[in-house]
């Protein structure tokens, strides 16, 4: 019975972790296969990937098991929705021409099993961060788009490596809870319902890196989908109740004010 929503981000494949990139690729379709038949939908929200970009004629290497497995979902009639995320921002149409996925590059609200839900990355959102916030519509500019198309992709590839790299080394201290007051998302959650109180009951993102299920204000709740670099973590919701998950991780738990 399809009656599971499933909610992943920040895979980082290319990039070698706690395990290497393509035991990790195979982690998830391990999860992805034994979640299908009650995966009533799956929304990816960003960062599948360390590093994309759309040449006209060419797509990075590596991803190609992952990619096969999210058509199987779509042969199969299960709705697949992928959100761009700060290192895979670059998807131009290669999802939804060849994989029937609908992409997504800010915020949407959808209507999940009479849920309200917010769904997106969450890069750039909330408090301060003004120089990525810069960066970020430079980067996602036509004429950016179009410059960086006309490096060869021997040369852009490498240099786009590098750009992801020293974000993530920049980001590596960050993996600590830093309280309410200071998570930025957790802020722009609380200023969004601040605005209009019980709109939305969910807010999920991923980017944080870190899985976290808080309780706003409102009584609406904030979930950060971690990571699979380290947690494996997941959200399911089932008849509109969402919780975080590990796939592996026995034991491990949210960060949460319950």
């Amino acid at each position: 019975m399809r009656n599971k929503i499933f909610f992943c981000s920040d895979f980082h494949l290319g990039l070698d972790a706690a395990e290497t990139s393509s035991v990790r690729e195979k982690m998830i379709l391990e999860w992805m296969e034994k979640n299908e038949p009650e995966m009533e939908a799956l929304f990816i929200l960003g960062d599948i990937f360390d590093f994309w970009f759309e040449y006209k004629q060419v797509v990075p290497r590596g991803g190609i098991r992952i990619m096969a497995a999210l058509a199987r979902l779509r042969d199969r009639g299960i709705p697949v929705q992928v959100f761009t995320g700060n290192h895979d921002q670059w998807m131009f149409g290669y999802f939804q021409e060849e994989l029937d996925i609908p992409v997504h590059h800010d915020p949407v609200s959808f209507t999940l099993q009479n849920k309200k839900v917010m769904l997106g990355h969450g890069d750039g959102l909330g408090p301060g961060d003004h120089g990525y916030k810069f960066i970020k519509k430079v980067f996602r500019h036509p004429v950016a788009r179009t410059l960086f198309g006309w490096i060869p992709p021997g040369m852009g590839i490498p240099l786009a490596r590098y750009w992801s790299g020293a974000s993530r080394r920049k980001g590596a201290r960050e993996h600590a809870f830093l309280g309410p007051e200071n998570e930025w998302l957790i802020q722009y959650c609380e200023k969004t319902v601040h605005k209009e109180p019980g709109n939305t009951d969910y807010f999920i993102f991923g980017h944080r890196h870190l899985p976290v299920y808080w309780r706003l204000g409102d009584g609406s709740h904030y979930i950060n989908l971690g990571d699979w670099l380290r947690y494996h973590s997941y959200a399911v919701m089932e008849e509109g109740i969402i919780r975080l998950d590990f796939y592996r991780q026995e034991g491990s738990k949210p960060i949460s004010n319950f």
